[in-house]
Formats: C-alpha cells, sequence, structure tokens
C-alpha cells in the first residue's frame, strides 16, 4: 500500500542528522526511496526544502541535496493549496497544512516533529505515528 504524505521539513533534517538507521524520521525518509510513501508539495515546500537543506549549519552535500528533492520531484505529487484561512502559531507552516487539507479526499497525511503548530487532526501525524499507521 502507498500513503500520500506531505512532509515537514523538520522531519527531512531529522532523517538526515540522524545516527539511528532506525529512527522513526529515517524510516519515514526510506519509505519515500522505496514508493511506499509518495511525497505530496508544491512549489513553495519545494524552496522552503531547498532553503532549509542548503542552510550552512548541517553542511549537507549539495549532490545529497539535489538527489533528494529530485527524488521528491520524480516519484511525488504535486499539490495546490487549498486556501484555509487557518491560524497557525507558526505562520510558515501554513502551506504545508494546506496541501495536506488540498489531498484529504486522498486520505493524505502530514507528519511533522511539531504537532503543536498545526490543528489537531487525525492526518497530521509524527514519524512514529505515521510508522504505526503504515503497519
Amino acid at each position: 500500500m502507498n500513503y500520500l504524505v506531505v512532509i515537514d521539513t523538520n522531519v527531512l533534517i531529522s532523517a538526515l542528522l540522524s545516527k539511528h538507521s532506525d529512527s522513526a524520521t529515517v524510516q519515514v525518509l526510506n519509505a519515500v526511496f522505496d514508493g511506499t510513501i509518495i511525497p505530496v508539495f508544491n512549489d513553495e515546500i519545494l524552496a522552503k526544502y531547498d532553503n532549509v537543506l542548503h542552510r550552512p549549519k548541517f553542511k549537507f552535500p549539495d549532490a545529497n541535496i539535489q538527489s533528494l528533492l529530485d527524488t521528491m520531484k520524480t516519484y511525488g505529487v504535486f499539490a495546490k493549496q487549498l486556501i484555509t484561512n487557518e491560524i497557525l502559531p507558526e505562520p510558515k507552516d501554513l502551506v504545508f497544512y494546506e496541501v495536506v487539507m488540498a489531498k484529504q479526499n486522498e486520505n493524505a497525511y502530514l507528519v511533522t516533529g511539531n504537532s503543536k503548530h498545526f490543528p489537531k487532526k487525525p492526518f497530521i501525524v509524527t514519524a512514529n505515528e505515521l510508522l504505526d499507521i503504515m503497519k
């Protein structure tokens, strides 16, 4: 089974920084590469990924960043935002919420390390919760 998932930037960063191959965020990223998770995004989300992954403090090689972004674009699904007028504690996270809302008719999830930044909804989950759903 495949799962449509909007991936918050913090999940990608956590996976790439993790020293543990069995961490939940690493398993989520691996599921993107094996096709179990189909990433959902729009241009703004891709730009956020690119911007954050290129921050000097992370020291991720450009080739690795480009490979990840290319994989997302190749195997993912582009979605327009569904304007919700939702007020979030972190306005910069609104794009992730509105993209997952646009795909609710397809049972999409939003995986994040910052659940408190979003409304409490059953489709907004942590990496561990997503892995439990996928079992």
